[in-house]
């Protein structure tokens, strides 16, 4: 029986893989939905990112495990927003960034369309991560809110995680592609706007 239970938390563990906190194993919880960003695309997304990160404001938006943002804060972001509409999940985070040490994160416990509905002209990214859960048809919901305006820098970039390959014809031609790969079923890009 207790063997059962290591193997629960070993996959219900997640490893920053670089900065100050690298090898540092934190728990998350088992909620639907959610599945942390994996090492490998994280490495990729990280390296395409080793200019942007230091100093950068960045969202965590459907942060689920939050590995995404701890990474960030890991390599010098100066503060991560993290949100998320569980509960659990917002709580976990918290708990891993006091065990950290970091007071540069902050938490919101909503949808992520009232997130952005309620935070517009009050805050601006510069490096914004969306994966939501699969299968919910909410990432280009998401990249119109962006698109209205009132939450990119100039500079900002937009990281997506999806289930599908980006359909062309759905993303507006506000947006520009840089960087795109594929890691098994996972589709991930990274965006910036080039029209306000």
């Amino acid at each position: 029986m207790a063997r059962n239970k290591s193997v629960r938390q070993q996959q219900n563990q997640l490893r920053i893989i670089g900065g100050t906190w690298r090898g540092r194993k934190l728990n998350f919880p088992s909620l639907p939905g959610l599945r942390p960003t994996s090492d490998r695309i994280r490495e990729t997304l990280f390296n395409w990112l080793q200019a942007e990160i230091t100093g950068a404001k960045v969202l965590d938006l459907f942060a689920g495990s939050g590995a995404l943002g701890l990474e960030a804060l890991s390599r010098g972001a100066k503060q991560v927003v993290f949100v998320d509409s569980q509960k659990q999940a917002i709580e976990q985070i918290r708990a891993n960034t006091e065990i950290l040490d970091s007071s540069n994160a902050e938490f919101a416990l909503t949808e992520a369309k009232i997130f952005l509905k309620n935070c517009s002209n009050k805050k601006t990214f510069d490096l914004v991560f969306l994966d939501p859960p699969f299968h919910k048809n909410l990432l280009m919901d998401c990249l119109l809110e962006f698109e209205k305006g009132g939450f990119l820098t100039n500079e900002a970039k937009v990281y997506i995680e999806s289930e599908a390959a980006l359909d062309g014809s759905k993303l507006s031609s506000s947006w520009q592609i840089l960087k795109s790969k594929t890691a098994g079923n996972v589709f991930y890009y990274l965006l910036c706007l080039i029209e306000a």
